[in-house]
């Protein structure tokens, strides 16, 4: 079925819709921590430039909540590169998850064997 895979990839290989749902996830998840991280950011600011002693006080506690969002993100992007080198792999492997389909509509590595030098 067209919808269920990912032609782009520019050597054939093509990732399944389950494949492309997670990664979608995972950007939406990425996203959202960096649009939180922008209001932290303008509030830090704010705070700042306000110079009272409760809103630079206030900062030190949204300081922490950047930094652990920073890190909540790097984690999913190293998820991300994970699930990418697991899924390419397998699509490269042959048929570890029902088989990947190449350009051509067959199923990688299905009905031959890679030549193996001699």
């Amino acid at each position: 079925m067209e919808g269920d895979i990912f032609p782009g990839l520019g050597d054939g290989t093509q990732i399944d819709n389950k494949v492309m749902q997670t990664f979608q996830k995972s950007f939406v998840q990425v996203q959202n921590i960096l649009d939180q991280n922008r209001l932290l950011i303008n509030e830090i600011n704010r705070n700042q430039e306000s110079k009272l002693p409760d809103n630079l006080s206030r900062n030190v506690g949204l300081i922490r909540e950047l930094n652990n969002n920073i890190r909540r993100v790097v984690d999913l992007y190293a998820d991300l590169s994970t699930n990418f080198t697991k899924s390419m792999d397998a699509s490269s492997d042959g048929d570890s998850n029902g088989g990947a389909l190449r350009s051509d509509g067959n199923k990688s590595g299905g009905g031959y064997k890679r030549g193996r030098p001699g």
